[in-house]
């Protein structure tokens, strides 16, 4: 093992970590930790209905990727209690939470009926904000201007919440969660995706310049993709103001045509092995710079819903686990390389 070199001090990560954990920055910034809910509230994609596009994404079950009390024949104060009950219990101590849009397109609807759902959410005693996760081409400056009116406290005059920080907020957390998944054109088109990176760019630049935290979402091993350029897509990435980032290794949904793509053309396809990704990553994280939140490097999908679970069953916490004794064992961290 490795002692922390000087040069890894400065960055002042949290909880002695050699990265940027989303899990810190909530704990620095408002002295504890939120967990979010997961909801659908009925919202669907441009990319479905036919005004981008038919199908969606060439990877993308939706089933996969949200939990089981978050289903929209329910109200979303019904999925947030639900919610609650289920991650107290992990966290037991968790006393606040944060709303999270999830499913499909969540700013895909006018304006009103967008108001609507927020609110409704945000009325919940134990929720502090709203996280809403959309496509970068679904957003315009009504929505985003509707958010920072939110986001300052101009909206929910009467809106107030105690955390931890023992500051009295009068205006929830608002966070936009941009679908990105690559900064490639070639390959967004090669997914189906219905958008090109310049969108994306466009819509991150939008959403910061309004005082709005901003997210991205990132698939590694997408078709056509090689390791070089993932690597190279760092500099993209850190390019854009963001706050915070997520990381999905790409796996192949039972039912999508990437199934089928992947049968027929497996060359096309980078896939990681537990121990390369862990080394991967770590050659990632190098080149991101170091004020970028990591809230996510790898992803969880029920064995249901894939063929094939190369990496076992193993869960996000060991993964954590696994990756910080990968940095230490390589004594490096986030944004070492960053310039």
């Amino acid at each position: 093992m490795h002692p922390m070199s000087q040069d890894f001090n400065q960055y002042g990560f949290p909880e002695g970590k050699r990265y940027n954990s989303f899990v810190g920055y909530f704990k620095r910034k408002y002295g504890e930790r939120l967990q979010k809910i997961v909801l659908d509230a009925g919202f669907t994609c441009p990319n479905r209905d036919g005004t981008v596009g038919r199908g969606g994404c060439t990877y993308c079950d939706n089933a996969a990727f949200h939990p089981s009390y978050s289903t929209s024949g329910k109200s979303l104060i019904q999925q947030m209690d639900e919610g609650i009950g289920f991650h107290k219990v992990r966290y037991r101590t968790t006393e606040h939470y944060l709303a999270y849009f999830q499913s499909y397109s969540n700013t895909y609807a006018p304006l009103d009926h967008l108001k609507v759902l927020y609110e409704e959410a945000l009325s919940h005693p134990q929720v502090v904000g709203i996280v809403i996760g959309t496509r970068p081409d679904c957003v315009d400056p009504q929505k985003l201007d509707y958010l920072a009116a939110l986001a300052d406290g101009r909206m929910l005059t009467d809106w107030h919440r105690s955390l931890a920080d023992g500051e009295d907020r009068t205006a929830p957390i608002v966070i936009v969660e941009y679908g990105i998944e690559s900064c490639y054109d070639s390959t967004l088109e090669r997914i189906n995706r219905g958008h090109d990176f310049e969108t994306a760019q466009r819509a991150v630049r939008m959403t910061a310049d309004r005082g709005i935290d901003v997210g991205a979402h990132f698939i590694l091993g997408l078709p056509g993709e090689t390791r070089q350029m993932m690597l190279d897509s760092c500099a993209m990435i850190n390019a854009l103001p963001l706050r915070s980032v997520k990381f999905h290794q790409l796996q192949i949904v039972k039912g999508t045509r990437m199934e089928q793509e992947y049968a027929e053309m497996p060359q096309d396809f980078v896939r990681f092995s537990l121990d390369e990704y862990l080394d991967f990553f770590a050659d990632m994280l190098e080149r991101i710079r170091p004020d970028l939140c990591i809230e996510r490097f790898a992803g969880e999908v029920p064995p249901r819903f894939v063929n094939e679970t190369p990496w076992g069953l193993i869960r996000n916490v060991e993964l954590l686990r696994l990756l910080d004794l990968r940095l230490e064992e390589r004594d490096t961290w986030q944004g070492r390389l960053f310039r």
